[in-house]
């Protein structure tokens, strides 16, 4: 088969979630079906050799040839609203399947079409979500969803929730779970390393984690209240670390943080290479978000053998199963309840890391593949 996959996360300045998805599951299908031939298209407007550079480290190797097309996405986006441009016209007529991972399938793609679809925050939270993310979704998920030959989505949640505000579409939709890369997550039995990135990071002592953007959705604001409440039971509370990237409407949340200054911490930038021995290093992973089509950070920090706590919404029970403390999103006492059974019970700390252990060693890059190649055969 001859593999088109639409690389506009990937050639962006700050990689999201859905880049870090379709990065896992297009270098674990290079790897495992090398018989295929796979290419990146994406538009290179003014920005040609930022955008290679950015491209060339996710090549799996050379695996995955480029296929640019010298013109501005931004332009093309805007024409194609009044005028539908084919993108065949641009990335021509070679594909057998072009793979788009952002919600938005084009006008004109030659060959089979699959979008893949994270989830409803849009709909079921449209408040949380960026203006002019919602107008692109609002104008365009419906003609995708017609559009594409299969719709792929990355939990059996998020599939009930595509079928709810959009019944037509079930019979396209199949679930590909996102997966983990168990290389980069897994426990870190280094103290020193640990000692070193808190650090690094100006974090003394012990500490619950939260990790991932800075932003409504994930209920920050709430965790930051439970903590407050948590930390008035203990004599000398841990801290609680907020790493991620500032997201949008962020401003209320950083001012609560910082009227808890010395006992809610802020970090900078992580690296990549910190987060295991970061998430290792915590008492426990605190995800309390409102919604999530799948939940990605939870699998991770449960890879590294560090007990989570989830809220009982969206997709997270469904990802974490019977491996974390489950807390009422909307209830900080509730949450603040979760982070005392952590901090209080070694007993229930060590049960969790075992079982989110195994539980994140079925949800491998490779597993999600596998599965997503099968959607591929199905298809011609």
């Amino acid at each position: 088969m001859n593999i088109a996959f639409d690389a506009t996360p990937l050639v962006s300045d700050r990689i999201t979630g859905i880049g870090w998805c379709e990065i896992g599951q297009t270098h674990a299908l290079a790897r495992l079906h090398p018989e295929n031939s796979y290419c990146f298209n994406y538009f290179t407007g003014r920005n040609a050799l930022p955008k290679k550079k950015r491209l060339a480290h996710f090549n799996a190797g050379g695996a995955i040839s480029e296929n640019p097309a010298n013109f501005s996405a931004t332009l093309y986006k805007a024409v194609s609203c009044l005028v539908p441009v084919p993108y065949s016209v641009f990335f021509g007529k070679n594909a057998d399947i072009t793979h788009f991972f952002n919600y938005i399938a084009p006008h004109g793609v030659k060959g089979k079409t699959v979008i893949t679809v994270h989830d409803m925050v849009y709909k079921a939270f449209p408040e949380t979500v960026r203006a002019r993310t919602k107008f692109m979704l609002d104008t365009g998920l419906e003609k995708s969803l017609k559009r594409a030959d299969i719709v792929v989505t990355d939990s059996e949640f998020s599939k009930s929730e595509i079928v709810k505000y959009f019944p037509d579409s079930e019979t396209k939709i199949r679930v590909v779970p996102c997966g983990v890369n168990l290389k980069q997550f897994r426990p870190c039995r280094d103290p020193e390393k640990i000692a070193q990135v808190k650090n690094s990071l100006n974090i003394d002592g012990d500490y619950f984690l939260y990790l991932g953007t800075i932003e409504p959705r994930k209920n920050i604001s709430r965790l930051i209240d439970a903590y407050k409440i948590f930390s008035q039971k203990i004599k000398f509370p841990p801290k609680l670390v907020l790493a991620g990237g500032k997201g949008w409407l962020c401003d209320d949340i950083l001012k609560k943080a910082e009227s808890l200054s010395g006992d809610v911490l802020m970090t900078d930038y992580v690296r990549s290479s910190d987060l295991a021995p970061l998430m290792s290093g915590s008492i426990a992973f605190t995800f309390p978000s409102l919604y999530e089509g799948f939940g990605l950070p939870p699998l991770e920090a449960m890879a590294c053998g560090t007990p989570v706590l989830v809220s009982s919404e969206a997709s997270l029970p469904e990802v974490t199963a019977d491996c974390a403390v489950v807390c009422d999103v909307l209830s900080p006492e509730s949450i603040a309840d979760g982070l005392f059974r952590l901090y209080n019970d070694e007993k229930l700390r060590k049960t969790l890391s075992k079982k989110g252990l195994i539980r994140a060693k079925s949800f491998s890059w490779s597993n999600s593949a596998e599965i997503l190649f099968k959607v591929y055969r199905e298809l011609v």
